[in-house]
């Protein structure tokens, strides 16, 4: 099958040659055998040999199919021209009406449903109307009546076939379509967990090696002179390391399969765990004032959707980095997270340290990252200099986060 589909396809007029064969195969068949009286089945059947005009026409008709997919008015209009010249011959029958179904059959399959049933209804009228006036046999007769009822099946079963293929066209185009929207949703989420993912290293890593580098530089001070405070430091190096590469081991164990094992089960960080984070800074060195009112727990159970305390305590932690690696262990921090009309209020603020600010070198993307989480749940970041020195930063995040477009 696959063979003579692409044999059709490389010689396209030869189907229609072998259709236009069969039909004039038909027709001859047809015009030398003729029923003589009798009824049913057992007819008897008379041989009797057409006319060389009536063979004329019955090859030009079938030789008019073979353009019956380019022009199918124009062969449908030759071949109804060819059998009401055959019915103006008075022959009792008419075989050339044959070719009139194959054409209108062409025409209706190919054109839309008002198309085919105009040129439909004109072809069986004037058929009919020729086969009653010019043949031989009474009007009522089972041949003029067949010229009606074979115009008509040729223009429905066209027409079926034309809706059966739009529907296939349909379907195959919803299906191409759903797929599409299926690879483009799974390119966002991909995209999506990526974003996330990079929020949650970049906070992490940020976060531990702003402290990892405090306190080396205060080890590397404080060496010669005072070793144990040396010392010291670098127990809080070896802490922060540690917690860093738990906190990787955390975040990069999301990306496993379900059944791999070593997932982890720690519940993610929230507002519960600032008074520890505030902890580390202050280990540090840099003072930190923590303040949170009225947001953590209600009647027993928690204020806040996971979603929400997360997004507040990475604004804090990256905010707090901020603070160590741009002024300095000489600033000071205030923390706080107090009830909001729509919400609750994450500010943070530093008094500049004793020197200048110092640009982050080649930029970062800490507020970025903070920034998106906060819009992602629907809530909004304010970051900026403060007047008379340090920086501020606050977010107001609303209890419900915003439902994702896509969820």
């Amino acid at each position: 099958m696959g063979r003579a589909r692409c044999w059709s396809r490389a010689h396209p007029t030869a189907p229609d040659a072998a259709i236009a064969l069969v039909v004039l195969v038909c027709m001859l068949v047809a015009a030398f055998a003729r029923p003589r009286g009798g009824r049913g089945f057992t007819t008897p059947i008379e041989v009797h040999p057409p006319s060389v005009l009536g063979v004329v026409l019955m090859v030009l008709a079938a030789g008019a199919l073979l353009q019956r997919r380019h022009h199918p008015r124009s062969v449908l209009f030759a071949t109804v021209a060819l059998t009401v010249l055959d019915f103006a011959m008075g022959r009792p029958s008419s075989p050339v009406a044959f070719t009139v179904v194959v054409a209108l059959f062409t025409l209706a399959a190919g054109s839309d449903r008002p198309t085919t049933w105009r040129v439909g209804l004109l072809t069986m009228g004037v058929l009919t109307g020729a086969a009653m006036a010019l043949s031989s046999e009474p009007w009522y007769s089972q041949q003029n009546l067949g010229v009606f009822a074979w115009t008509g099946m040729a223009a429905a079963a066209g027409d079926a076939v034309r809706s059966r293929r739009a529907f296939i066209d349909a379907m195959r185009e919803r299906a191409e379509r759903a797929e599409r929207t299926r690879e483009e949703e799974a390119r966002r989420r991909v995209a999506e967990e990526r974003l996330r993912i990079a929020r949650d290293l970049h906070d992490v890593v940020a976060h531990h090696i702003a402290l990892v580098n405090v306190q080396a530089g205060v080890a590397a001070h404080v060496m010669d002179k005072r070793p144990d405070q040396a010392k010291e430091a670098l127990a809080h190096v070896r802490e922060a390391s540690r917690s860093a590469i738990d906190e990787l081991r955390a975040t990069v164990g999301l990306l496993r399969q379900s059944g791999d094992p070593e997932a982890p089960t720690e519940p993610a960080p929230g507002l519960g765990q600032l008074e520890a984070l505030a902890e580390t800074f202050r280990t540090a060195g840099l003072p930190v004032r923590l303040l949170v009112a009225d947001v953590l727990v209600a009647d027993g159970a928690p204020r806040l959707p996971a979603a929400v305390g997360l997004a507040a305590y990475r604004v804090v932690q990256e905010a707090l980095t901020n603070v160590g690696k741009h002024a300095g262990t000489s600033a000071a921090a205030e923390v706080s997270v107090v009830r909001a009309v729509s919400g609750i209020e994450v500010t943070v603020l530093d008094d500049g340290g004793s020197g200048p600010r110092e640009p982050a070198p080649g930029g970062g993307h800490g507020l970025l990252g903070m920034r998106e989480r906060v819009t992602a749940l629907g809530g909004s970041l304010v970051a900026e200099p403060r007047y008379g020195g340090g920086f501020r930063v606050q977010a107001i995040l609303p209890v419900q986060p915003r439902q994702q477009e896509h969820a």
